[in-house]
């Protein structure tokens, strides 16, 4: 079964760390860029990392620059996103997903994901 799976949310207070999982199945992600998204309630999927399969380049949006960290372990078929500096505008449900291309760019969040992980959800509140 191909598939992407998130893991790692939860409940943390502000100012706290998560450290969100994106394993794959069924799949190598070795040629695939992983990007990781997230959506909260009543607001648009926005992304928030990408990291490249060909040379590890990363993009991250700007509301998280500095405080989160993308990662990939092809030899674990994984990819993470280490969240630091938590705040409640962090509350949202991150996905992952992957998608059959060399390198991310700049427009990450336009492209159209071959696989989607069904999400995790990370709440900030004290």
């Amino acid at each position: 079964q191909v598939q992407l799976v998130e893991s790692g949310g939860g409940l943390v207070q502000p100012g706290g760390s998560l450290r969100l999982s994106c394993t794959a199945s069924g799949f190598s992600l070795d040629e695939h860029i992983i990007a990781w998204f997230r959506q909260a309630p009543g607001k648009e999927r926005e992304g928030v990392s990408c990291i490249s399969s060909s040379d590890t380049s990363t993009y991250y949006a700007d509301s998280v620059k500095g405080r989160f960290t993308i990662s990939r372990d092809d030899s674990q078929n994984t990819a993470t996103l280490q969240v630091n500096g938590l705040s409640p505008e962090d509350t949202a449900v991150y996905y992952c997903a992957a998608d059959l291309r060399p390198r991310c760019g700049v427009l990450f969040s336009t492209y159209r994901y071959d696989y989607w992980g069904q999400g995790t959800q990370v709440t900030v509140s004290s």
